[in-house]
């Protein structure tokens, strides 16, 4: 028969592993929680990116990181003047982070001669480019754009690759952007420091 010191012994010992058994549950628990809402947030809540080159000059610099915004695009519809970002196949094969701003519609046609953007034959309003445009590329003939289609233009308007760019067979190239490419709206630079803050 035990006596008292060896069941005090053992409850003790029992509630030692006992308190030791849940919390290995609560840390795997909030371990499996966290990689949720982690998975969670970098699918459909936001994500970071760098900036590589000038294309988008004076919004964003070559090696800026922002925070990509990809919640409301799941609600509502881009809108002009949107900067978004999209994937884009180099030559290379490598697969890059576009950054470009949402200068066409859906159901627009759009046409740049002269250095003047035209919707619909109406001269565009805007001051995000950083100089006069030289060439509209594809876009000096009327480009009618389709549903759920984007044109999309960089603010350095004579150094981006965009919506504009013609191939070495002289076709359109990147083209109109669906927006099932869109990952999402450009939203707050983090970095570097000086210049945090949102994207207009």
């Amino acid at each position: 028969m035990k006596d008292s010191e060896d069941i005090k012994f053992d409850i003790d010992s029992s509630k030692k592993t006992s308190r030791l058994r849940n919390g290995i549950l609560e840390v795997t628990i909030c371990a499996a929680v966290a990689l949720i809402l982690a998975f969670f947030i970098i699918n459909f809540v936001v994500q970071l990116t760098h900036v590589g080159g000038s294309s988008m000059y004076p919004t964003l610099s070559n090696n800026d990181d922002i925070a990509v915004e990809k919640f409301s695009y799941h609600f509502s519809e881009p809108k002009r003047f949107d900067v978004i970002v999209f994937p884009y196949k180099e030559d290379t094969g490598e697969v890059r982070n576009y950054i470009k701003r949402i200068v066409g519609l859906p159901g627009e046609t759009i046409q740049i001669k002269d250095g003047v953007i035209y919707i619909d034959e109406v001269p565009l309003e805007e001051d995000f480019g950083f100089e006069t445009i030289n060439t509209g590329g594809w876009a000096e003939e009327p480009v009618e754009i389709g549903y759920n289609e984007y044109f999309v233009l960089g603010d350095n308007r004579n150094n981006s690759k965009d919506s504009r760019h013609l191939d070495a067979n002289g076709k359109s190239d990147i083209g109109l952007i669906s927006k099932d490419e869109i990952i999402g709206k450009a939203w707050f630079r983090i970095y570097p420091i000086g210049k945090l803050g949102k994207i207009e």
